[in-house]
């Protein structure tokens, strides 16, 4: 067995070990676990079910995640990404008014264009053409759009007809469990602790749980029924201009988030060849576009590879044997769902306010001093958060971006692209909004 795994996945020729990876395959899930929560919980803000959502969360990680490590070897787990779920439940569906069902299909179809642009050299076009400052912009916007959800989930940011958002009641016991998570998973996280995310919902979950302020419903049981939501998507209106623009965000963020993650990790593990390209990424973006229309599928929202995994690479993963522990973790999971559901939204919400503040450091990496590249970004950044819509807030930024570059006189720096999506986001503005 150890030889096979040697041969398939080039344990020795990286310098690693079937029980280093393993280890680091365990790290992995342990850093991204609480997906398996969160985006449940967000989902069911849509309308879906949480436990049919879990399921198909654990799925699509899973399938994502095995893909990720036999095809590409790559020790890059994938999950329905941060931001994709927030856009896909507070923008789409309780924003612009679609069903969930019409949702999914705009997931699906974003991940057979994804599967698409995957197999043709466009792809690195599309990913090199995009400013890399509306990039960052855009990380950095979903941060502090899942902010605003944390905020609200813990009741500490409430609506208020003078200022239109205000503090609520930091005294509210699910106010000071949420704090309190978030303050312990960032203490954890600073500690090098393994799984802080994961320790720190757990410890304000059980806190409520003592005290009454959450329902416990168990730990383990046979995984809930998919029915609710699998196979559900509707594609009718996918050739609506919402809904082209719905599709080309899902599209947008997917690749974004996968180049940067996949470069990241890979960097950090020392995967990249002499001239700081990829290898094998024409399977690992294959794997991503493939999660993703699975997950339009069988019922959740856009799956990425994430940067957790750089937390697994960190304990010595050099290879898709890593992923494939990670995905097998995932499948594992689908027998937790009792305990998933035990979770309450404030601890939910202490972790995506952590992971928020991660998103928000994209910003450093701006060039401050070109006016021209800050504005859009940081217009962008904040455009999210304030419109409460991921769309239209990346709308707001490529518009901005043609029309300052094209004003400056710098327009010949502005890539055709931006100008194709800032005329597709415009129109969508002028007509539908």
């Amino acid at each position: 067995m150890y030889a096979y795994l040697d041969k398939k996945f080039g344990l020795t020729a990286n310098g690693t070990t079937a029980r280093r990876e393993a280890i680091a395959g365990l790290t992995t899930f342990l850093a991204m676990a609480y997906i398996t929560v969160v985006n449940p919980d967000i989902l069911s803000d849509a309308g879906m079910d949480f436990g049919a959502v879990f399921v198909a969360t654990c799925i699509a990680a899973a399938v994502g995640t095995l893909m990720m490590g036999v095809i590409a070897n790559y020790p890059v787990a994938m999950a329905p990404g941060m931001g994709q779920n927030a856009f896909f439940a507070y923008t789409v569906v309780l924003g612009m008014g679609h069903t969930w069902q019409q949702a999914l299909g705009a997931v699906a179809m974003g991940g057979f264009l994804f599967v698409v642009l995957s197999l043709f050299p466009v792809r690195e076009w599309l990913i090199n053409a995009i400013p890399r400052s509306l990039k960052l912009g855009i990380s950095a916007g979903i941060g502090f759009f899942l902010a605003i959800i944390a905020f609200r989930n813990g009741g500490i940011v409430i609506s208020d007809m003078a200022t239109l958002v205000t503090f609520g009641d930091f005294m509210q016991p699910q106010a000071l469990l949420m704090m309190g998570g978030f303050i312990l998973i960032a203490a954890l996280t600073a500690r090098n602790v393994m799984g802080a995310v994961v320790i720190g919902m757990l410890v304000v979950t059980v806190i409520g749980w003592i005290t009454g302020i959450a329902d416990f419903r168990g730990v383990m049981s046979m995984p809930p029924s998919m029915a609710p939501v699998f196979m559900q998507l509707e594609i009718g209106n996918l050739l609506d201009l919402s809904m082209i623009t719905v599709i080309l965000t899902i599209l947008l963020v997917d690749i974004f988030d996968t180049a940067g993650t996949l470069v990241g990790v890979a960097s950090q593990a020392g995967m990249l060849d002499a001239h700081g390209k990829l290898p094998r990424l024409r399977q690992a973006l294959l794997a991503d576009s493939t999660a993703t229309m699975l997950g339009g599928f069988i019922g959740t929202s856009s799956t990425t590879s994430y940067i957790e995994s750089a937390a697994g690479v960190q304990a010595g993963g050099r290879t898709g044997l890593t992923a494939v522990v990670t995905g097998t973790l995932f499948l594992l999971c689908l027998f937790l769902s009792p305990l998933a559901q035990s979770i309450p939204g404030y601890a939910t919400g202490a972790a995506l306010l952590f992971v928020a503040c991660l998103m928000a450091r994209s910003l450093q990496h701006l060039i401050w001093d070109d006016i021209t590249e800050l504005a859009p970004a940081i217009l962008t950044a904040l455009a999210m958060p304030f419109g409460y819509s991921i769309s239209d807030g990346i709308g707001v930024g490529f518009i901005s971006y043609a029309g300052i570059k094209l004003v400056a006189g710098k327009g010949r720096d502005c890539p055709t692209t931006v100008y194709v999506i800032a005329l597709i986001f415009a129109l969508k503005f002028a007509f539908l909004d």
